[in-house]
């Protein structure tokens, strides 16, 4: 009995990795668990002990299929080598936390060295907006999201991605090898049973970057889903994801304390990723993502 348990359990694991993306959205409980996605490799080891355990090389075999399946899904991950070498702009997106009285030490500690910082859950004229402030010469915020550049800034724009009021902003960097279209982005959050909100001002987000013709496109923010999670197709591709292109690793964000999963994004397209990472932010349940770029 043991032993048909583990086969049955392994060809459930094995047909929701592979076929994640067929299943109904099941009211918003099938795109969250799209978003732990990569977590579902911890079940082959458990599957492994109860084949064990059931003395079964039938059941053993079975428990490797779904490691077979997030193997090729994931296991390039692990082994992929950034491409390093020299980037012309360095960038980073925070979700800093709306009640995070440390807010401004951890924008001290992110943004040093860096060219452009996004930032979300900003409190106007709180301790991340004036340090910020201090560190770099060219700003546009909008309500609680914002973005710092050491370039100038032109086409400033507020966007509202399907909430009613907005919270994302749209800003030309020019840089000194050429104009940078940068996004920046808190989409609508969401929990199982209920993506809805968030799924439309995905969907916004999406039709935003379908009409920008930009050379180059950055989008930075906290777009509250994970790469794999369904609603990302039609926005990766057609930017990139810089985490997955230039990263060591998934680059788990959230929560701080133990990273779970990324729902903050860097992603461009027009450029190439050299380095991308994550750093802590003092006080925020986010860890910062940051990369590089060369243009």
């Amino acid at each position: 009995m043991l032993s048909r348990i583990v086969i049955a359990v392994s060809a459930l694991v094995a047909v929701a990795l592979a076929g994640h993306k067929l299943f109904p959205a099941m009211g918003g409980f099938t795109p969250i668990w799209e978003s732990f996605l990569p977590w579902a490799g911890l079940a082959v080891p458990v599957l492994l002990l109860f084949a064990l355990f059931a003395r079964s090389l039938v059941a053993a075999g079975a428990a490797l299929v779904p490691g077979l399946v997030w193997a090729l899904m994931f296991g390039s991950t692990f082994f992929q080598t950034p491409p390093g070498g020299a980037s012309d702009l360095k960038v980073a997106t925070v979700n800093v936390g709306v009640r995070n009285n440390a807010s401004g030490e951890a924008m001290r500690k992110i943004a040093s060295g860096l060219d452009l910082v996004a930032a979300q859950e900003l409190t106007p004229g709180g301790p991340a907006a004036r340090q910020l402030d201090r560190m770099f010469p060219y700003k546009y915020p909008v309500g609680t999201v914002g973005l710092w550049s050491r370039f100038p800034l032109s086409g400033q724009e507020k966007l509202d991605v399907g909430m009613g009021w907005p919270r994302a902003l749209r800003a030309v960097a020019d840089t000194p090898k050429g104009k940078v279209t940068v996004y920046v982005m808190h989409l609508a959050s969401a929990r199982p049973g209920h993506t809805a909100f968030r799924d439309k001002s995905l969907a916004h987000a999406r039709e935003l970057v379908d009409k920008d013709d930009s050379k180059r496109i950055l989008l930075m923010g906290d777009l509250n889903t994970a790469t794999t999670d369904r609603g990302m197709s039609g926005l990766t591709p057609p930017l990139r994801d810089a985490q997955r292109e230039a990263g060591d690793g998934f680059g788990f964000t959230w929560p701080s304390s133990f990273p779970v999963t990324r729902p903050d994004h860097i992603l461009y397209k027009g450029m190439t990723a050299t380095r991308a990472g994550v750093a802590p932010a003092v006080g925020s349940d986010h860890r910062a993502a940051l990369a590089s770029l060369k243009l």
